[in-house]
């Protein structure tokens, strides 16, 4: 099976830190980290580059990411 995997480098409009905040119910959400959120989606993977930029790896279509975050930029890798 040959899996193909997307990379993003992702601009937030808001600090991480900040965007954080949205999991101040750990126990609702499984985590209280955005990383932790987006690190859960199985063989997808986040690191944060500054305050507000990531590089997100993923097998999956990451449409659910514009819809639950503010992203300012997205580009592909």
């Amino acid at each position: 099976m040959n899996t193909t995997y997307q990379t993003l480098i992702v601009k937030f409009s808001e600090p991480i830190t900040t965007l954080d905040g949205i999991f101040d119910d750990a126990q609702a959400w499984g985590t209280d980290t955005l990383k932790g959120w987006i690190d859960d989606y199985e063989s997808t993977r986040f690191t944060a580059t500054d305050s507000h930029t990531a590089v997100i790896t993923s097998e999956y279509n990451m449409e659910w990411l514009q819809r639950q975050t503010p992203i300012a930029e997205m580009r592909e890798f």
